[in-house]
């Protein structure tokens, strides 16, 4: 279980919202355009989290990554909102749709849950050297355009830094695809980041870079409206 969030989670996010069926949050804030983001802009960054487990280390990260944006954006006079979607609670209504039904009214909500927010964290386990089917399977029921420039994070565990090519090699390329604007800095961890170590330490380092990087482009940009989502995939 990764202990990095000690270093972090000091921070307060405003609010989070965990989207878990039957009931899914309604309310969906569509960014709109306009200038550079005022100070004490409310934005909401969409946490997808692929873990299978309960405790998970892979939502142990994305709430690291979390909490790394939310310090680097309180310097930049900006507040965040989460909306927390763990894909292993969809996976009914993903498969449902990955064979051609329409996708469920709980599988759109959740999809404008993310398509709509502001950004992306994205975090996977590794599974068979690439990220898990049932992270492969939310982006299989997507239309290509939904999201277009946005601002995201990606991360990834797994058993040994072995596995940490799949940041570049898999992840990247995936949100390629979407055209998403993902930042430079990608974040993979293992269950050897024990606390006080010098790797645990360069882990908390890439939280916190990525953080940053998030933080700055979205203090930098306005708002998006995001395309609506493909409402009968092939």
């Amino acid at each position: 279980m990764l202990d990095s969030r000690a270093a972090l989670t000091s921070v307060t996010v405003t609010s989070t919202t965990m989207l878990r069926p039957p009931s899914v949050e309604q309310s969906l804030a569509i960014g709109q355009g306009g200038a550079a983001r005022q100070s004490g802009s409310l934005l909401t960054v969409a946490v997808l989290s692929a873990g299978v487990h309960e405790p998970s280390t892979t939502a142990a990260l994305a709430s690291d990554l979390v909490a790394a944006v939310a310090a680097a954006a309180e310097p930049l006079g900006l507040r965040i909102d989460t909306r927390i979607v763990e894909v292993r609670d969809f996976a009914g209504d993903l498969a449902a749709a990955s064979i051609g039904h329409a996708p469920s009214e709980t599988l759109r909500e959740m999809i404008a849950a993310v398509t709509t927010a502001d950004a992306l964290i994205a975090v996977t386990p590794v599974f068979a050297a690439s990220y898990a089917g049932l992270f492969k399977s939310f982006f299989d029921v997507l239309d290509p355009d939904c999201l277009t420039g946005m601002p995201t994070v990606i991360g990834a565990t797994g058993g040994s830094v072995r596995h940490s090519l799949v940041i570049d090699h898999a992840l990247r390329p995936l949100l390629a695809y979407f055209r998403a604007a993902v930042v430079p800095t990608g974040v993979f961890a293992t269950p050897e980041d024990v606390p006080g170590t010098a790797q645990s330490a360069r882990l908390v380092e890439r939280i916190e870079r990525a953080g940053r990087e998030l933080a700055a482009v979205l203090a930098a940009r306005p708002a998006m409206v995001s395309p609506a989502i493909d409402r009968n995939p092939a």
